[in-house]
């Protein structure tokens, strides 16, 4: 079922707006002004049951999927990044302990070559710490053995970690990402960040974030434009987040939301969860008054293929989209690119979505619950993004996440199709004003005036407007 949208006229609900702190965003520790969009090896990594024709982990098999996003309808949308996560290097590093491809599976230098000759990107996924094997090899440029860098921790996942007070760990970061922009690298993705990570079988020292502040050091003097991602749930308090905002383009904000293991790639239950920490995050932002600086990583989009593989309805597809867009969110996805349906193809290239995005990277959405206006988890959900105070343009989000399934946070389980209604002011605009509606995924306007905002939606319904003054 498509969602029914109305606009209500009237003065039934309050003429008075309630107070609104517009979040906006501000460029990034190393340049940027909006979030990376692309496609990431994981998803089909942890998921090989939902493409059989994979192959594996290769160069070769990277390569049709990412020749996808060099199609005009996705280079004009703006996915630009093929990112390869864990299992692209060998287990030990150079004479200078210097992370390596594994030549079997990679030749990065030509694969970089080749992605930037179709205006594509590369990005790289990367651990905290060095391989302890490499103890005994000296830090280039210098005299010092990495062993007298470690802190006495390994991980569980090769690496011992960082007493980032001693000298040379800097200089090993630089020579790493000085290596890694020789090769034609333009993302990092940093994973068991912590405070944060879950220690996922390992064994993860309490906090690492000297990593996130080595690697942003080390990009600036690389003289190579790339961006940090960093993961995975990290800690929100200001102590932590501000490193983070200070130092990372984009930031985790939930565990990995893809079904490990299983012939489709994501939940319900799961998107619950991560649009919650979602909400989670973004509320601790809104009473700062600040520029944020970081852009949330929500984890990979898997709205690429028919429910069957995606699995998740097609309606709950374009709400997972309408989510990771109006969130400023990572619009990286996870899917199947070789095997997008209609569907799937048009949810990440649409050209009004394409707009909202853009719109999005500097007005981030916030949760504005009906009847309050508050930001508490609901079931009938809305949010805003905006206004922009120049065009007064804003974008609102109304949703039907369904039955809680254990992890959204609302703990209720209202049945089938409901009313979404919100007022103009608990939305905190201005109910005195008229505004044209435009619905992103039904392309219809419609007028508001006073009143409220209503949509009948289903389980896993969403509607995504664009509101401008009329």
């Amino acid at each position: 079922m498509r969602a029914s949208f109305a606009a209500l006229a009237g003065g039934a609900f309050g003429a008075h707006a309630t107070g609104l702190n517009v979040l906006y965003t501000a460029t990034t520790p190393n340049g940027f002004h909006n979030s990376p969009r692309g496609w990431n090896s994981f998803g089909i990594q942890a998921n090989p049951l939902t493409t059989p024709s994979w192959g594996g982990f290769n160069q070769g098999n990277v390569t049709r999927q990412c020749d996808v996003l060099a199609k005009p309808s996705f280079q004009a949308a703006g996915y630009k990044y093929c990112s390869l996560d864990s299992g692209w290097s060998l287990n030990n590093g150079d004479d200078h302990g210097r992370l390596l491809y594994d030549p079997s599976l990679f030749d990065l230098p030509s694969f970089a070559n080749y992605l930037h000759s179709r205006g594509l990107l590369l990005g790289v996924y990367v651990l905290p710490g060095a391989f302890c094997d490499d103890g005994n090899k000296t830090i280039l440029g210098t005299d010092i053995k990495l062993s007298s860098t470690y802190n006495g921790n390994e991980d569980g996942f090769l690496r011992c970690d960082f007493d980032f007070t001693k000298p040379g760990v800097q200089e090993w970061h630089n020579s790493v990402v000085d290596l890694f922009a020789s090769w034609g690298v333009d993302l990092i993705k940093l994973d068991f960040v912590t405070p944060g990570s879950p220690d996922n079988g390992g064994h993860l020292v309490p906090d690492n974030s000297g990593a996130v502040i080595a690697y942003h050091k080390a990009i600036a003097q690389s003289g190579r434009k790339m961006r940090l991602d960093i993961s995975w749930k990290l800690e929100r308090n200001d102590t932590y987040y501000d490193i983070w905002r200070a130092n990372a383009d984009s930031m985790r904000t939930d565990q990995d939301i893809n079904n490990s293991g299983q012939p489709t790639f994501v939940d319900w239950a799961t998107v619950q969860r991560a649009i919650d920490n979602y909400r989670q995050y973004i509320v601790l932002q809104v009473p700062k008054r600040q520029p944020l600086t970081i852009y949330p990583d929500m984890d990979n989009l898997f709205v690429g293929n028919p429910a069957s593989v995606s699995g998740v309805s097609d309606a709950m597809r374009r709400t997972i989209m309408s989510h990771w867009t109006a969130a400023a969110a990572n619009l990286i996805s996870g899917a199947d690119m070789t095997s997008l349906d209609e569907l799937g193809e048009k949810l990440m290239t649409d050209r009004d979505i394409v707009s909202t995005a853009t719109f999005s990277a500097r007005f981030p959405m916030q949760p504005r619950n009906p009847g309050s206006g508050g930001t508490e988890a609901r079931q009938l959900q809305a949010w805003i993004g905006g206004p922009d105070p120049q065009t007064k343009e804003a974008v609102v989000l109304l949703a039907n996440y369904g039955p809680d399934r254990g992890q959204g946070g609302f703990g209720t389980s209202l049945e089938g199709v409901q009313e979404v209604s919100i007022s103009l002011s608990d939305l905190g605009l201005d109910s005195r004003k008229k505004y044209r509606a435009f619905d992103v995924w039904g392309k219809k306007t419609s007028n508001i005036c006073g009143g409220a905002v209503t949509a009948g939606l289903d389980e896993g319904e969403s509607l995504l407007l664009r509101l401008t003054p009329a």
